[in-house]
């Protein structure tokens, strides 16, 4: 596996937030999942290697509350759009001038909103989403602000139950989750036509948690869908979502 550098610099609002890095050539961002981090969707399970093998710089931040990135439990770090916010001031921070953007899961809801409202990646990457879990974010981050609540006081079965186990194995800091959380609005519709660029969705065969992946294909204006095997959870652990996504970025 290629060499993972890990780099830190620092927001406009003062918040240090880290970025991962592997191998050379035409810069892919790759933005992670709600309560995961860079090593856990991108780095573990291969992918990240896999594309800096077709002679790609693969850039992987932690976003802000997750993994190596600042945590802070001060309301005004958490403004409507940071994290797309975010992925605007690094891409100008490493001075990016061509460059390819994704994301799974909440990174490719990230990768919407920052394309919706101006940043022109050559290439796009929608991982883990659907059409519906666009259009209604503020039920999901519901469901998991009531998975916060209730951290300790469910036991398995309840609809909560995974999402909690998820966020222990990550050691998850609840009040920044819950803060970046709120910042959350459902995406606006007109962002989609901003995706003139080739576009890939790419989803878990028994991946349903955001909707329908292949009409979120249809309903862009220049995308391929591509079925992957697994579940939300599972699919980032396959080989065949780095295989996809090198595909792409390669061509």
């Amino acid at each position: 596996m290629s060499e993972v550098a890990v780099h830190f610099w620092t927001a406009s609002d003062g918040v240090e937030l880290a970025f991962h890095e592997t191998g050379r050539g035409r810069p892919a961002i790759l933005l992670h999942g709600l309560f995961s981090d860079a090593n856990m969707n991108w780095i573990r399970f291969g992918h990240a290697a896999r594309i800096a093998a077709d002679g790609l710089r693969v850039i992987m931040p932690d976003l802000r509350a997750h993994g190596l990135s600042g945590k802070p439990h001060e309301p005004e770090h958490y403004p409507k759009g940071i994290l797309a916010r975010d992925v605007r001031e690094l891409v100008a921070h490493l001075e990016l001038a061509e460059f390819d953007l994704g994301g799974f899961s909440l990174g490719a809801r990230t990768t919407v909103e920052a394309v919706g409202e101006g940043l022109k990646p050559r290439r796009a990457v929608l991982g883990g989403a659907g059409l519906e879990g666009l259009r209604n974010w503020k039920r999901r981050k519901t469901f998991f602000l009531e998975a916060i609540d209730l951290f300790d006081k469910v036991d398995r079965g309840d609809p909560h139950w995974l999402s909690i186990q998820f966020m222990k194995s990550q050691k998850i800091d609840r009040v920044a989750a819950a803060l970046l959380l709120d910042s959350f609005e459902d995406a606006f519709m007109d962002w989609l036509q901003a995706f003139t660029m080739p576009t890939l969705v790419v989803c878990g065969s028994e991946d349903d948690d955001n909707g329908s992946a292949e009409e979120l294909a249809n309903a862009l204006p220049n995308a391929v869908f591509r079925e992957i095997p697994g579940t939300h959870m599972s699919s980032v652990t396959k080989p065949q979502l780095g295989e996809e996504i090198a595909r792409f970025l390669e061509s």
